[in-house]
């Protein structure tokens, strides 16, 4: 068991400090490539004057991590997120995934096998750290678990059905089943004869952010893809197939807005009260 503290979470935008009692030690890790398809450069996009890597780290900060480092592949991201005083890290260019990128940052850091490290995505300005408190407790406080990650529960058939919105199922314990574009599990009798979702059914939204032990960080490049992986084009995928539990926490609210496109930058200033 990991040495535990008491936390205070005082989240931008609320009035309300929250309290997270006895979280485990852990640390952030915060991928973030130059090269966007949609949105180039998008690490170092402004919002209301600060980069948004910066908003990402500040976010991270407050969730009481040991440590919050920013893993890049280009030298002007480094120098922004120094530029604000926090730490950054250049990785090779050549990483096919973000975890990868992040199992470099574990080896250079040093951190032993069971130090919980968790990855924060660079384009989430508006997470929550309450939501990353919560995925390093869920893998703290399981056994079995090489790495957690978190959902929260969907309420309309628009978003069950939605190919882009990835849903998992859970076991009796809290551990990922299996993880889908597909709606699961599919009520076949209530679909047939109507359209909205059945009371109390377990559907839940997976939620994008993950924490590993950095033991299996350093395993995961040597696991072979599995082709559920490749047709479903979900990462997390790879690690249920050859026979590794990911302990999931349900999460009671959705988390904010990532940005991927314009439309997601333009309302996440709007948002930060910028014209």
């Amino acid at each position: 068991m990991k040495s535990l503290h008491n936390l205070v979470l005082d989240v931008q935008g609320s009035q309300d400090a929250v309290q997270i009692m006895s979280s485990p030690e852990f640390y952030v890790v915060i991928p973030a490539r130059y090269a966007s398809t949609r949105l180039p450069g998008k690490p170092l996009l402004d919002i209301a004057g600060k980069p948004m890597v910066v908003w990402v780290v500040e976010r991270a900060m407050q969730s009481g991590a040991k440590q919050v480092v920013v893993a890049t592949d280009d030298v002007r991201i480094l120098d922004a997120v120094h530029a604000y005083g926090y730490q950054a890290v250049l990785t090779r260019e050549d990483h096919v995934s973000g975890t990868d990128r992040i199992a470099e940052v574990a080896l250079q850091q040093g951190w032993s096998g069971d130090a919980i490290v968790v990855n924060v995505q660079g384009d989430e300005p508006l997470i929550e750290a309450t939501l990353i408190v919560e995925v390093a407790v869920a893998l703290n406080n399981s056994i079995s678990a090489v790495m957690s990650t978190a959902c929260h529960a969907i309420h309309k058939k628009v978003d069950f059905v939605n190919p882009n919105i990835v849903k998992v199922v859970l076991d009796e314990h809290g551990n990922a089943l299996y993880f889908s574009r597909a709606p699961i599990p599919y009520p076949r009798d209530t679909f047939a004869e109507d359209q909205a979702l059945p009371v109390g059914m377990p559907a839940y939204r997976h939620i994008g952010i993950y924490a590993y032990r950095a033991g299996f960080l350093r395993e995961y490049a040597s696991i072979p893809q599995a082709a559920i992986e490749r047709i479903e084009c979900l990462e997390q995928l790879r690690v249920l197939h050859h026979g590794y539990k990911i302990a999931v926490s349900i999460s009671e609210n959705a988390p904010a807005t990532g940005v991927d496109t314009e439309a997601d930058l333009k309302y996440v200033r709007s948002l930060m009260h910028m014209s």
